[in-house]
């Protein structure tokens, strides 16, 4: 291709002009580019600031330091107070007769719960009938003798040995009376089972014609009053350090999921059992509406103190993200720090912190999650 030095004049020109006008572009992009920047700039140094409206609701909390309390967790079971049982036995051996009352009865003091028609009982019965005439043949033997020893028929030693022979014959008569008293029976040949105390029947070994023998070594009724109850809870070996007597607890129940039982440690056995190698506490619960029955399985969370005294906040006032347990210190509304911090276990709701937090120092302790999400944003 042939060029003239007119066309190449013409290229000249429009080179020149292509140039002048990508110059003026850059220009153009650069200046749009600064502009652009600026409210980016405007925007970083923009910090976040509380509303009033939201301010007025929050909770500012001010940290310090409280005695750090932890609490474990132990496997129990209700159990009779065994202070206020009663197994009541037979005296005698005899034939069941005459039992009204069922497991889970509540009986009262007094109450008769059946007989037993025993031999033994009216060989009592006859002795006493025996004291009985034995004493009324001395009385009336020692009144005559007295009278015919005033009118001078009798001597002083016959009157003093007739005395004798009537309070011989009147204790003989106390002492079977006794007996028979003692023996619940009656002058018919009756043991009469009466409750020594009021309370439920929680125990029942016998049946209307059972033959009982009373060197069998068991039991008729077993009376509880159930107003109070024991709960025997097991501690593993692991726990032994932290559990001593008077330690608060808190006492739950699969019947009762919803419902706190409160007391304190009052017995410690101070001994492992060889086979579930656990050593039992006792906690004695009032139990006035009956709500705890023997043989319940309980959840017992024994509170104890480690005389150490830690920063604690509200639960509230923590935030979980990435891992990583957070609280919001709050200088002013527009002044807020994302504090990272170290939690050390929990108590009801509070949460022990061991570093990350000074004492004195302002947390927001409601709304923490919504105002951290706004720093965020």
């Amino acid at each position: 291709m042939k060029f003239s030095i007119k066309n190449i004049q013409v290229m000249k020109k429009f080179g020149n002009v292509f140039f002048l006008v990508l110059g003026f572009m850059v220009m153009v992009s650069f200046l749009q580019s600064c502009k652009n920047s600026k409210p980016a700039a405007a925007a970083t140094d923009n910090k976040y600031v509380i509303p009033d409206s939201l301010l007025k609701t929050l909770t500012i909390d001010t940290v310090g330091k409280t005695e750090y309390a932890s609490a474990i967790t132990l496997t129990g079971q209700v159990d009779f107070d065994e202070d206020h049982v009663i197994k009541i036995y037979p005296m005698v051996s005899g034939m069941a007769q005459g039992i009204n009352v069922m497991l889970g009865d509540y009986v009262r003091q007094g109450q008769i719960l059946g007989t037993l028609r025993s031999s033994d009982m009216t060989g009592f019965s006859n002795s006493l009938q025996t004291a009985a005439s034995n004493l009324q043949i001395a009385k009336k033997n020692r009144d005559a003798t007295i009278s015919m020893y005033k009118s001078g028929l009798s001597s002083q030693a016959d009157s003093l040995n007739a005395q004798e022979q009537y309070v011989q014959a009147k204790a003989n008569y106390d002492a079977a009376l006794r007996v028979l008293q003692n023996n619940g029976g009656t002058s018919n040949g009756e043991y009469v089972v009466r409750a020594p105390i009021s309370g439920f029947i929680v125990e029942k070994n016998i049946n209307n014609g059972m033959a009982v023998r009373s060197d069998n070594g068991s039991d008729l009724f077993t009376i509880s009053n159930l107003n109070t109850v024991w709960i025997w809870a097991n501690v593993y070996e692991s726990n032994i350090p932290y559990i001593k007597t008077g330690d608060s607890v808190d006492i739950t129940t699969l019947s009762y999921p919803d419902k706190i039982f409160r007391g304190k440690i009052d017995k410690v056995m101070n001994v492992l059992d060889p086979n579930s190698r656990v050593m039992k506490v006792r906690v004695t619960l009032n139990n006035p509406d009956y709500l705890l029955k023997p043989q319940m399985f309980t959840s017992v969370t024994v509170n104890y103190s480690e005389r150490e005294d830690m920063i604690a906040i509200p639960s509230g006032a923590l935030i979980f993200d990435n891992n990583q347990y957070y609280v919001l210190v709050y200088k002013s509304p527009s002044d807020i720090t994302i504090t990272p911090v170290v939690t050390n276990g929990d108590k009801g709701n509070k949460t022990y912190i061991s570093s990350g937090l000074q004492g004195g120092e302002k947390i927001i302790a409601s709304q923490a999650l919504l105002i951290y999400q706004a720093l965020n944003s």
